[in-house]
């Protein structure tokens, strides 16, 4: 990883000092092991707290919503993704942009180490394919493989899919991958074994929005859990007012969500918010053969109309 910093700092420094853009937007080392946070360089000298490794979990393009300045940004694989939304989305302009992609192998989920070790940890180390983990009294290794975020798993968009400048080669992308083995699983269930699911899903939510601050595509200067005129939804933490709210949050994403697991990582309390976006992007993909934010030349197909579009689901 030492090479794909290193390359990302000499490339932000000099499109800083060569005025092309503003600022730059990338990660630096956070305070707590396995967290690195978001930080911007506005001039060549900030660029050396830029950092890279398997725990850059955040999307960046959460940063990039009606900005004005040009920008500089670190984009791995679905991040580039989330840029191409928003180009798409009108939330800024390609021309504002200039996206240092970084071919990623998957970010590693602490929580997982966490529960591997057991223990208080003070230091993690990336080592090739490896995690080197350290605490007051032990020293192990695990497999990154092991404790990669599920959402990278089966991850099929490692590369950035939209770049101007590239940190590395780009890596072999991962085929054969079941993406929808989960969602398979909850479609085949009865109706009172999907409810029983879902309320047994949300029934640690406490309603912080944690999962909608950290969506790239949650940028309405309202939402619609903030309105009061006219309510849409409860304010209260009664279950019917948390189901509404993840449903319609979930269905805001249909065609748009690209699986980069910021919603889950963001929740304190656990819970896996991709049951609810990965059963609408499958149909998305089953239904109009779409990914999301793939292309700049193509709008996500909730998004358009055609009078020969198939109208069998009128009855």
């Amino acid at each position: 990883m030492s090479g794909y910093i290193d390359k990302i700092q000499k490339i932000s420094a000099q499109l800083l000092a060569d005025k092309k853009v503003d600022m730059v937007i990338g990660f630096r080392k956070g305070t707590m092991p396995m967290i690195n946070e978001p930080c911007t360089a506005k001039e060549p000298d900030d660029v050396g707290k830029f950092v890279w490794d398997s725990f850059c979990v955040m999307n960046l393009a959460n940063y990039l919503t009606n900005r004005k300045e040009k920008i500089g940004i670190v984009a791995k694989g679905c991040d580039s993704r989330n840029i191409v939304n928003h180009i798409i989305e009108n939330k800024i302009e390609r021309d504002q942009l200039t996206i240092i992609g970084v071919p990623c192998t998957g970010m590693i989920d602490k929580n997982k180490v966490y529960s591997t070790i057991g223990k208080d940890i003070i230091e993690v180390k990336e080592e090739d394919d490896n995690i080197l983990v350290k605490g007051r009294d032990f020293e192990k290794t695990i497999n990154k493989s092991d404790v990669l975020r599920d959402n990278c798993a089966i991850c099929i968009h490692r590369n950035p899919v939209i770049y101007d400048e590239l940190v590395s080669d780009k890596v072999e992308e991962q085929k054969d991958v079941d993406r929808y083995e989960d969602v398979r699983k909850i479609e085949a269930m009865g109706s009172d074994e999907k409810w029983n699911f879902f309320d047994n899903l949300l029934a640690e939510c406490i309603r912080c929005y944690a999962c909608r601050n950290a969506c790239p595509l949650c940028y309405c200067p309202t939402c619609f859990v903030d309105e009061s005129r006219p309510q849409w939804v409860g304010k209260s933490q009664d279950p019917t007012d948390i189901k509404t709210f993840h449903l319609l949050r979930a269905y805001h994403c249909a065609g748009r969500c690209t699986d980069c697991g910021a919603c889950v990582s963001a929740c304190p309390m656990g819970i896996d918010v991709r049951q609810f976006t990965k059963k609408l992007e499958k149909d998305c993909f089953d239904l109009y053969g779409w990914e999301a934010g793939l292309t700049i030349d193509k709008r996500p197909p909730l998004d358009t109309f055609k009078p020969d579009d198939p109208e069998d689901f009128i009855k």
